[in-house]
């Protein structure tokens, strides 16, 4: 499928989930308001990831979709994707610009001329609020932390594909610990990964994977991670079979969190992290794909694990 074809294929899916009401347009690509029956869905999968993960004992973490904007910098986010990354500003004028604004704003012109960055910036992943919460309580017990966390995200990349969204939502389980702590958690997410994706009947398979670094040095970046299999990715056909759509993923950091904020071990040593990321738009899009618009005609198994 050449680039034309799969813009027409992303764009007429997401013309037919507007129809069906399930998405609701904003004028603004990857900006959509959800109908009741799709956050049914999204709702219904964050209790079966639950009922996967939810044994393990991990810690509860909820943070609002706005990060310290001094993690943020700490995080190294901007050498890696400033593409993706989202500012929040806010007017810092006197009265002489409000009116400048007021007036700007009334001819159509930019008004936006003085606002200034304020402390906090959109949240890019799920992740990032914990690894300075997890680094102030000391090092880490022996058993290292596992912790649960959802929150709304946002990246800078306007797309007419809808599973492709600028604001979406993530629910990760992250491990923080020891290399071979952090290794065992992700190989044993690997398989439940597929093993729950697969309960859902919906064609599906797991590819090493890389990330969208920014620049020349991030084709590097991005062949070193493919060669160490840091990342991989369950993907699913939404709008393309050729390309399938990446519904979770499977992210070993090594020791790149544990050395940014000084997370430490047990015994004093760098620790290492891990995380597998639940894409909730993606993997409803996925299952509108596969299974139907209307969820009373869903398969009943796929029904019942859901619904009970």
């Amino acid at each position: 499928m050449n680039m034309l074809d799969a813009a027409a294929a992303q764009a007429a899916y997401r013309d037919e989930l507007v129809e069906a009401g399930l998405l609701i347009p904003t004028g603004v690509d990857g900006l959509y308001g959800r109908s009741g029956s799709f956050e049914e869905v999204v709702e219904r999968f964050d209790a079966l990831v639950t009922r996967w993960g939810g044994r393990d004992g991990a810690e509860v973490m909820r943070f609002p979709p706005a990060l310290n904007r001094r993690y943020f910098e700490e995080s190294e986010y901007l050498k890696s994707f400033p593409h993706l990354a989202g500012t929040i500003h806010s007017f810092a004028g006197d009265e002489k610009a409000h009116r400048s604004l007021l007036r700007r704003l009334e001819e159509g012109q930019d008004w936006t001329e003085d606002q200034v960055a304020t402390d906090v910036v959109m949240t890019p992943a799920a992740c990032y609020p914990v690894y300075p919460t997890v680094a102030r309580r000391g090092p880490l017990p022996g058993e290292g932390r596992l912790i649960d966390v959802f929150s709304y995200c946002f990246r800078h990349e306007p797309s007419i594909d809808p599973a492709r969204m600028q604001l979406f939502r993530m629910r990760e389980y992250i491990r923080i610990g020891t290399a071979d702590q952090v290794v065992e958690f992700r190989e044993l997410w690997l398989e439940r990964g597929r093993a729950m994706m697969a309960s859902l009947e919906v064609p599906l398979e797991i590819d090493v994977a890389n990330d969208p670094f920014f620049g020349r040095a991030g084709a590097m970046l991005s062949s070193s991670q493919r060669e160490q299999k840091l990342k991989f990715e369950l993907l699913i056909p939404i709008t393309s079979s050729e390309k399938p759509t990446a519904c979770l993923s499977f992210n070993y950091h090594q020791d790149h969190f544990g050395h940014l904020w000084d997370i430490r071990t047990a015994d004093g040593g760098v620790a290492h992290t891990a995380c597998v990321g639940f894409g909730m738009e993606r993997v409803a899009l996925a299952l509108f794909r596969h299974h139907g618009f209307d969820i009373g005609q869903w398969p009943a198994p796929v029904r019942k694990l859901l619904w009970g």
